[in-house]
């Protein structure tokens, strides 16, 4: 019988991006580093960043490669290119490591660990957050296409474990190599105390009025890149083909905003930090995203913890999660039935109160971040080489 392990379990997490960079996979791998560390797990995150260098963050290491992120700001397309450094470091933060966890097999960070893993016999388990993205460059397309057919493919085949958040992303990964009896549908998490409902009416109004937007027009939220994949420009045809739409729409992300400038009813601020984003939720009174092959989006939770009435894309890949479709919109992504669901939601009150109390519960019961760092734990230990199930004994500060 296997002696239980007295030294904390030591976990690389791998993102290309880690905050304060926005977006959902470095929020994800952020809350997972800090809900592994507060069990006690010592936590490493493999990054890029404008710079080379380590931190401890909210008692996790943060180890950041220097970047060039050109491919974002030109193309929004978020790919950083890293330097030569990313190898050499990749293979000393795994030889530490009793398990290597990748988040999403596309990037040059997820390579060179998995290759780093592969060379020193480290388990690696892999996160997948999406299939193949649409987008209208063919180049992209086929870049895409192109890396999961080779390292994307090594690193899901050699996997102990891959964790897929919705239907079609499970799909997806088994056409790449995954193996199905070591893949498993696991939900992020969502801060249910950051993320609530509008305490009252009053507090409400001041959300509206720190933003500057109208008191008296429900208002519809888009939160998230403005590219073709989230299905912004569907939202701005089905407002603009509404001749009295009986709402205003609110945009908060960054990308190309000009198709929004000068429209009338349609607002944008920008990109966010968590607080002001949260503040913003609760502002508004329906949260839409009708986007493409995207897993289950971190703003949909963060909208169904803040007691929004959710309208979002009729994916056939939400099918694990059991959603009342009388209670949250699944919508085709094409712009007449946008526009009437909109114009529906927008039109009735207590509709919108019956779908907003619905998501609160589903988020609260759901949508749990120390249910999922426990289910981690569980996976990680199945992927260690005794597999022995523990609890990671509590980790000493660093000096």
């Amino acid at each position: 019988m296997t002696a239980p392990r007295t030294q904390p379990l030591r976990v690389l997490l791998v993102s290309h991006y880690y905050p304060p960079h926005l977006g959902g996979i470095e929020n994800v791998v952020r809350n997972e580093a800090v809900q592994l560390a507060a069990l006690g797990v010592d936590v490493t995150v493999l990054t890029s960043g404008e710079r080379s260098g380590a931190v401890d963050e909210a008692g996790v290491r943060v180890v950041r490669v220097r970047a060039w992120n050109g491919v974002e700001r030109r193309a929004g397309v978020p790919f950083p290119v890293l330097s030569p450094r990313l190898l050499p470091t990749a293979l000393r933060l795994v030889r530490r490591a009793d398990v290597v966890h990748v988040h999403d097999c596309l990037y040059p960070t997820s390579w060179a660990a998995g290759l780093a893993a592969a060379l020193t016999r480290t388990p690696h388990l892999v996160t997948q957050h999406v299939a193949l993205v649409e987008h209208p460059s063919a180049l992209v397309r086929g870049v895409q296409r192109a890396v999961y057919a080779t390292a994307g493919r090594s690193l899901l085949r050699r996997a102990r474990a891959v964790l897929t958040l919705n239907a079609g992303v499970a799909a997806f990964v088994g056409r790449y190599g995954a193996r199905p009896a070591r893949s498993h549908h696991l939900a992020n998490g969502v801060d249910p105390v950051l993320f609530r409902p509008a305490a009252s009416a009053g507090e409400r109004r001041d959300a509206r009025r720190s933003f500057g937007l109208p008191d008296d027009v429900p208002l519809v939220l888009f939160a998230g890149r403005l590219v073709p994949k989230k299905g912004y420009d569907l939202l701005l045809a089905a407002h603009a083909a509404e001749p009295e739409p009986g709402y205003e729409l609110v945009f908060a992300g960054d990308g190309d905003s000009r198709a929004l400038a000068g429209r009338t009813g349609v607002h944008h601020l920008g990109t966010l930090s968590a607080e002001r984003l949260a503040e913003l939720y609760r502002a508004c009174e329906i949260f839409a995203l009708p986007s493409a092959a995207e897993g289950f989006p971190l703003t949909v939770q963060e909208a169904m913890a803040s007691g929004l009435a959710v309208l979002t894309s009729d994916d056939p890949g939400y099918a694990p999660y059991r959603l009342d479709p009388g209670l949250v919109a699944l919508v085709p992504r094409q712009v007449p039935a946008l526009r009437t669901a909109l114009a529906s939601l927008a039109g009735d009150p207590e509709l919108r109160g019956r779908m907003g109390d619905y998501a609160r519960h589903y988020a609260e019961t759901g949508f749990s971040w120390p249910q999922h760092a426990e289910a981690l734990l569980r996976h990680y230990a199945e992927a260690l080489p005794d597999r022995s199930p523990h609890h990671p004994s509590p980790r000493p500060p660093r000096p």
